[in-house]
Parts: structure tokens; C-alpha cells; sequence
């Protein structure tokens, strides 16, 4: 009996754009608060701005977490440790090649146009990214992917002359 079950959870690092629209949400709600005290419709400006604040603000900082199971596997992204969405999911079966983000084995697949390019990472540097090529139903995609050497390793017993690792 070979199965195996994997939750790998992914925080990604908050981008500076992030960052500067919390900010810029933050002072639209207080100045529109602060000059409808003076002027009463900009209130209207204030409460926009808590809209925005109360829509737009948990999408801003996300988590993935991979769930592999038996060569499927799923991604949810998980919005300001709250919320949880079912973004992605893929099977060993669609699986095209399987190799780190750097290797020379994908340099076919980077120059086509219409492949859809996905990245569930943390966008740190220091980790190492894998990508994934899938056969999906509107095409091909690329899927970036930060998993682990026990995934990796059922991945090459399931489907050995599809994954490189080098």
C-alpha cells in the first residue's frame, strides 16, 4: 500500500503594491471621514472607502496550501488566514514535465505564447520553486510550485520520465 497524503502550507510574502494600496485604503477612509465632518457628502467617500477596506483588503495578504493525495493536487489559496478558496487542481495524469524553475528541460515550453503561467509561491528567493507543465483542457499552463522532496519523490515513482530533476 503506496499512499500518500501531504498538506504543504505556502505564506506568501506581501508585495510592496500590497502594501501601499492597504495604506492608500486606510487614508481614503479616514480623510473621507475627517472632511465629511466638514463638508457632509465627502461622508460618502469615507464609507466607499470602508467598502473597499472591507472587500478588498483580506484579498491583499494569501496563503496557498497544496494538498497532494495519491498524484492529485489541489490548491486553495487561503485569503488573510480566514478564508478559503479552491483555486486549482491537477492530476499526475495531465502532468507534461516536472522540473525546477531554472532548468534548461523547460526551455521549450517558456517561449510559447498562449500557456497560461500560474504561481502558487511564496515569492521568496531562497526557496526552491518547481514548475510544472499540465496538459489542461484549454491548453497547456505552467504552474509554479514550491512542494517537497516527499511529493517529489511519489511524483517520480508515479511518473518517472516526466519529472527532472535537474
Amino acid at each position: 500500500m503506496n499512499d500518500l497524503y501531504r498538506e504543504i502550507l505556502v505564506p506568501r510574502k506581501t508585495p510592496l503594491k500590497n502594501k501601499l494600496a492597504k495604506a492608500g485604503l486606510i487614508a481614503l477612509t479616514v480623510l473621507g471621514f475627517l472632511s465629511g465632518m466638514i463638508f457632509f457628502p465627502l461622508m460618502l467617500v469615507g464609507l466607499a472607502g470602508i467598502a473597499a477596506c472591507v472587500f478588498l483588503m483580506p484579498k491583499l495578504e494569501v496563503e496557498f496550501e497544496y494538498l497532494y493525495v495519491n498524484g492529485d493536487l489541489d490548491i486553495d489559496a487561503i485569503y488573510s488566514r480566514q478564508k478559503r478558496k479552491r483555486i486549482a487542481e491537477y492530476h499526475v495524469e495531465e502532468l507534461e514535465i516536472l522540473a525546477p524553475e531554472k532548468s534548461h528541460a523547460l526551455d521549450s515550453y517558456r517561449n510559447k505564447n498562449n500557456m497560461k503561467v500560474k504561481d502558487f509561491t511564496s515569492g521568496q528567493p531562497d526557496k526552491k520553486v518547481y514548475a510544472m507543465v499540465m496538459n489542461k483542457e484549454k491548453g497547456q499552463e505552467l504552474v509554479k510550485v514550491e512542494i517537497d522532496e516527499v511529493v517529489l519523490g511519489d511524483l517520480r515513482r508515479l511518473a518517472p520520465r516526466k519529472v527532472n530533476l535537474m
